[in-house]
């Protein structure tokens, strides 16, 4: 270090202020720096790191390491010192500013940004006695912030600030979390899930070919005569087209895997009397109901040999190009009474299976739950008798839960929507959901549960063309004590999960 660095420290003063008893607070003993551009590289940068002596006895530690550089004031280079910046600090907390130009408290004036310390500060400007950062020579007191984060609480949502944000968005991830299927599954899952995808799917792949049929000129000659011949065929109230190898085809073996559904016989059914079956409950769909008669995936014949059964469905389902015909292969016809009665006339071994809810049991079709709409229900009871046809009740266990249900309380205007949708149309819509085909637990896709079908014994009845109302009613009673028979003796073996007994809701 040079000699010229090691000289006796002078005064430095203030030009702002004259007197010398008002200067005296302001004035720092420091080394005379030889010249300028020695201590100061480059001219408004940070200092250099030798631009004063230690042993002239300043500290370091009292310089600000960072900042434009001074070009004049009453602290040496544009900086203060520990103690000043303190002093400032607290008098900021207190919401009182600082006037540089006699060193006297104001209150604040205008709103500049903050920094981290609770000044205003506004970067590269100097004061007028070179206090860097200053502006028009007041500073900010750290109550402008506070009124402006007391203001922000006041107009922050009442959501926002009660609501635990980590909290809500763990519980909404684990709500709506997905369980995808794993890639490894055995190729016979894959067929079953098809099988089930296919049927589900039958509608909508019917009336796209159809379209497409349709937008192809060379097809109209072939399409409009089978239009004009749909409105006039017969075949479902007859008891359709049933071809015995649509009935086996293999993907209906694994359309019955798939849940799985299975049979439970009681009694022996001689093929020398007509059958009427009474499904129950109906479900969302009735999938048990088509694997069971309409299709040999339960071996059906094996069980009642010589029995035809016909499952009937809504006389709409008919008018759906190319659909009709598929159902029809399957001996599916119309649940009209005519039809009913074209099927029973034709004599032993012939059978229809009704399901008997119908589209308002499908409301009530809710997992763990067995409510059946029957109290009212007479009309298959005369047909039966009519038509001199036993009486079988089948109960299926796990029809319900292949599916969940949106709640549809009775009075709820969902239930209402629903009704209404029933009056209009003849069918309902419930709001129902199951799993996909590629995840568990969100799909239209039907959950994975045991189906099993219990046909009771059949209720042998005198036939009558013209029965009264007392004996229709006491068959009804004889069917509803064999149906809940039925329930007493299966339910602790297939409704184990069950939440309320069978309860007769209509």
């Amino acid at each position: 270090m040079s000699s010229s660095t090691s000289t006796s420290a002078s005064t430095y003063t203030s030009p702002s202020t004259s007197d010398p008893s008002s200067s005296s607070s302001t004035l720092l003993e420091i080394p005379t720096p030889p010249s300028r551009t020695e201590s100061l590289t480059p001219k408004h940068g940070p200092l250099a790191p030798n631009a004063f002596d230690s042993e002239s006895g300043f500290e370091l530690d009292t310089l600000e390491s960072h900042g434009p550089s001074p070009v004049q004031g009453d602290i040496p280079n544009g900086h203060t010192t520990r103690e000043e910046r303190l002093r400032r600090r607290s008098l900021a907390k207190r919401g009182i500013g600082i006037d540089e130009s006699g060193g006297t408290p104001s209150q604040p004036d205008d709103e500049e940004d903050e920094d981290e310390d609770g000044f205003l500060d506004i970067p590269g400007h100097d004061g007028p006695d070179g206090v860097a950062g200053q502006g028009t020579g007041h500073r900010r007191g750290s109550s402008l912030s506070e009124a402006r984060r007391k203001m922000r609480e006041k107009i922050r949502s009442p959501l926002v600030s009660t609501i635990k944000l980590d909290e809500l968005r763990d519980t909404l991830e684990i709500g709506i979390e997905k369980k995808f299927a794993p890639l490894s599954i055995p190729p016979h899952r894959r067929l079953q899930t098809a099988a089930v995808a296919l049927w589900a799917l039958l509608i909508p792949i019917c009336l796209i070919t159809f379209l497409l049929c349709l937008s192809f000129p060379p097809t109209w000659p072939v399409l409009i005569p089978y239009l004009i011949w749909v409105q006039f065929d017969t075949a479902p109230d007859w008891g359709g087209r049933p071809k015995e190898w649509a009935r086996r085809f293999f993907f209906w073996t694994y359309f019955a895997q798939y849940y799985p559904c299975s049979i439970v016989k009681e009694a022996e059914l001689p093929p020398d009397r007509p059958y009427l079956f009474g499904y129950h409950p109906h479900g969302i769909i009735g999938m048990g109901a088509f694997a069971t008669f309409a299709t040999e995936g339960t071996n059906f014949s094996e069980y009642f040999p010589g029995i035809k059964p016909h499952l009937l469905t809504l006389e709409s389902n008919f008018k759906i190009p190319f659909y009709r015909e598929i159902l029809m292969w399957h001996g599916i016809c119309s649940v009209a009474k005519k039809s009913c009665a074209n099927i029973l006339s034709k004599g032993p071994g012939t059978a229809i299976a009704i399901v008997v809810g119908g589209a308002t049991e499908s409301l009530s079709a809710h997992p763990g739950t067995a409510d059946l709409t029957l109290k009212r229900r007479f009309g298959f009871i005369k047909m039966a008798i009519r038509e001199g046809a036993d009486l079988v009740p089948v109960f299926s266990f796990g029809e319900n839960d292949i599916y969940e249900q949106l709640a549809n309380a009775k009075g709820s205007w969902v239930y209402k929507i629903q009704k209404n949708f029933q009056k209009m149309f003849g069918f309902t819509l419930p709001l129902f959901y199951g799993r996909g085909l590629f995840n568990y637990n969100y799909g239209l896709m039907p959950f994975r549960h045991p189906i099993v079908s219990i046909v009771g014994k059949p209720i042998q009845v005198k036939k009558d063309a013209h029965p009264s109302d007392e004996y229709v009613q006491e068959m009804q009673q004889q069917y509803i004590e064999e149906l809940m028979r039925i329930w007493d003796r299966y339910k602790d073996l297939y409704a184990r999960g069950r939440t309320k007994e069978l309860t007769l809701v209509e």
